[in-house]
C-alpha cells in the first residue's frame, strides 16, 4: 500500500484538494441550514397547528359558559350574575371577556362572547364567539363561531311514546298545521284544510318499540328507535309519507330509525287551595285547585273559566277523574286548563269541550312515576283540542271527530276513526326543557366575520 503525502504533492493537486473540501463543506453547510430552516417551518407550523386546535377549544369554553348561563338563568334567575358577572347594560344583550389564558413561550389567548337575547324571549337567540390567541411570532390565530339557539319542546313531534304506537281505526288520517304561524300569539289559525300540512310526524323510542300504522294515513314521518323499519307496519289501506303517497306504502324518505328523545317525569306544582272533590255540576274559576277527585257522571258538567289549573290529589293506582255518561268538561272561550295527576284518568262522556284553537290551551299532565303505567283515556265525539305529557302513562285516544294538538306517552292507542292533526307551533312551546342549539357555523370568511368585527371589538 502506497501513503500519499500531501506535502509532496504538486501545489496544483493540493490546491484543488482545499477547493473540492470547501465545496464539500459548503454544501454540507447548505444541507444543514436548509435542514435546520426546515426543522424550524416545520415546529413553527406544528405550533400553529396545536393552537389552532387551542384556539377551538377557547371558543367552544366561551359557548359553553354562556349555553350554563342561558339555562341557569331559566331556573334561578342569577345566569347572567353568577360565577362571572356579564355585561348587561346594554338592552337585552349581554357580552363578557374570557381573559388572559397563559400558554408556554409567552403565548396567550382570550374569548369574547356576545349574547343577543339573554331572556331568551325571542324566537332565535345568537350566541357568537371569538377566541384569539397571540403568537411571539406570526398572525395572531382566530376562531369565530355564531350559535343559534331554540327552546326544547316536549311536543317537537305530533305522537310520541317510548314503547309503541297503534292505530286501529278504518279511516284515521294524521296531518298537520300551524296554530301560530308568526310565533306571536296573533293571529291563532285554527286547523282548515286550506292551511293543512304533511307534516304529521310521530316517533317511538325504545330499541324494542314499533308502530303499527295499519290501515291510518300518517301525512308526514314515522321513525321508530330500532335499527330497522320493519318495526313500522302498514295495512293496505294505510300510509306514511308526503301527501300523494300511494295506499300501503312506506315513503322511503318518510320512515327512519334510531330515534330518540328525552322524555323526563314531571312533577306537580306544590302550591294551590284544597277543595272537596267535584261530582256535581260546577263552574271554576281562574286560580290553582287541589282537588281529591273529579267524578262527573250523568249529566253533570264542570265549566272553566279563566286561567284554571288542577291538580288532582288521588293516589296512583287509583281514578283521579272519571267523566262518563253526558257528563263533560266544558272550557269557555278564552279559557285555559292544565291537569296534574299520578292517578288513572278518564275523560269519555261528552269529554273535554275546548272550544279554543290552540291545543295549548289544555294540557293534561301525567306525573306517575310507579312501576305500574297510569291509564288515561280521552275520548271526543266532536272537536277534541289539547296536549298530553304522560311519559310513564298508557294513552288511549278515542275520537270520531277532530283531534288537534300533541301527545306523548309510554303506549299510544289511537282506537278511533279521528283526524288527527298535529300543531307544528306546540314545537316552540316554552316546556321548561333547556335550549338546543339548532345551528352551528363557523365564520371563516372576511364577510361572515364583516357582520360582527364592530360588535366584538367593542369590549
Amino acid at each position: 500500500m502506497q501513503t500519499i503525502i500531501t506535502d509532496s504533492l504538486p501545489r496544483s493537486q493540493r490546491g484543488s484538494l482545499l477547493i473540492v473540501a470547501m465545496l464539500l463543506s459548503s454544501i454540507i453547510a447548505l444541507a444543514l441550514g436548509s435542514y435546520i430552516n426546515l426543522s424550524i417551518t416545520s415546529l413553527r407550523m406544528a405550533d400553529r397547528t396545536f393552537y389552532n386546535n387551542a384556539a377551538m377549544n377557547l371558543v367552544e369554553m366561551g359557548i359553553e359558559e354562556a349555553m350554563w348561563s342561558y339555562q341557569d338563568d331559566l331556573t334561578s334567575g342569577t345566569g347572567w350574575s353568577t360565577p362571572v358577572a356579564w355585561n348587561t347594560a346594554t338592552g337585552n344583550t349581554a357580552k363578557y371577556t374570557f381573559s388572559t389564558f397563559n400558554f408556554s413561550g409567552n403565548v396567550t389567548g382570550s374569548t369574547k362572547v356576545y349574547v343577543t337575547d339573554r331572556t331568551g324571549l325571542g324566537a332565535s337567540p345568537l350566541i357568537i364567539a371569538r377566541s384569539i390567541i397571540t403568537m411571539p411570532r406570526g398572525a395572531p390565530i382566530e376562531k369565530w363561531i355564531e350559535i343559534t339557539l331554540t327552546k326544547r319542546s316536549k311536543f317537537a313531534l305530533g305522537l310520541v311514546a317510548k314503547d309503541s304506537i297503534r292505530f286501529s281505526g278504518t279511516n284515521a288520517t294524521m296531518d298537520s298545521w300551524k296554530s301560530d304561524p308568526t310565533g306571536t300569539g296573533t293571529p291563532i289559525i285554527p286547523y282548515s284544510a286550506g292551511v293543512a300540512d304533511d307534516n304529521g310526524s310521530i316517533g317511538s323510542i325504545d330499541v324494542s318499540s314499533t308502530i303499527s300504522v295499519n290501515n291510518a294515513d300518517i301525512w308526514g314521518t314515522a321513525a321508530v328507535g330500532g335499527s330497522s323499519v320493519s318495526a313500522i307496519g302498514v295495512g293496505p289501506n294505510g300510509r306514511v309519507g308526503p301527501t300523494g303517497t300511494p295506499s300501503g306504502t312506506l315513503d322511503p324518505g318518510s320512515v327512519s330509525t334510531d330515534f330518540t328523545a328525552n322524555l323526563e317525569s314531571v312533577s306537580s306544582p306544590s302550591t294551590g287551595s284544597t277543595i272537596s272533590a267535584i261530582n256535581s255540576t260546577t263552574t271554576l274559576g281562574a286560580g290553582t285547585w287541589r282537588i281529591p277527585s273529579i267524578t262527573l257522571n250523568g249529566t253533570k258538567i264542570l265549566t272553566i273559566t279563566g286561567n284554571v289549573v288542577i291538580i288532582n290529589t288521588a293516589r296512583a293506582g287509583s281514578t283521579g277523574i272519571a267523566v262518563t255518561g253526558n257528563g263533560g268538561i266544558e272550557m269557555s272561550e278564552g279559557a285555559t286548563l292544565q291537569i296534574y295527576a299520578e292517578s288513572d284518568i278518564n275523560i269519555s262522556g261528552n269529554g273535554l269541550l275546548n272550544p279554543n284553537s290552540q291545543p295549548s290551551s289544555f294540557q293534561l299532565w301525567g306525573t306517575c312515576t310507579s312501576a305500574v303505567p297510569q291509564n288515561i283515556s280521552i275520548a271526543g265525539n266532536g272537536t277534541l283540542t289539547g296536549l298530553c305529557y304522560a311519559p310513564n302513562g298508557d294513552l288511549t285516544i278515542n275520537g270520531n271527530g277532530d283531534v288537534s294538538g300533541s301527545f306523548v306517552a309510554n303506549e299510544i292507542r289511537v282506537t278511533g276513526n279521528a283526524n288527527f292533526h298535529y300543531d307544528e307551533s306546540l314545537a316552540s312551546l316554552d316546556t321548561g326543557n333547556p335550549y338546543g342549539i339548532s345551528k352551528w357555523r363557523e365564520l371563516t370568511s372576511a364577510a361572515d366575520r364583516a357582520l360582527y368585527s364592530t360588535l366584538m371589538n367593542s369590549f
